[in-house]
């Protein structure tokens, strides 16, 4: 009985080692769930690590004037630095400008 005990521990505390790990493969992103900085509304924006609501918001007004074309444009927007930058690009990605935008290309 000893010898279970043991295992279901070791495999419990193996379990709780392993979970920072996964979440941190999760948050590097996968390319699968990745922000639209063109079309995410303030709210998904905001979700990102380091993005509050206020920068979410600063990344939305930029956008109406001037839609992302590449993900580094971000830096353009107050507020967003190379560090910030560098925790959030591979969850970032850009599109073309959001349904309803008054840029009409050209």
């Amino acid at each position: 009985m000893k010898r279970i005990t043991k295992a279901v521990a070791v495999g419990l505390l193996c379990g709780l080692v392993a979970l920072p790990l996964a979440g941190d493969a999760r948050a590097a992103g996968d390319g699968a769930s990745r922000v639209d900085l063109n079309s995410a509304s303030v709210e998904e924006l905001a979700r990102l690590p380091g993005i509050g609501p206020a920068k979410a918001q600063a990344i939305v007004s930029h956008r109406a004037g001037e839609p992302f074309r590449r993900p580094e444009d971000l830096l353009k927007v107050k507020g967003i630095g190379d560090k910030l930058y560098d925790q959030i690009k591979h969850q970032i990605t850009v599109g073309g400008p959001a349904a309803g935008s008054s840029d009409r290309g050209g």
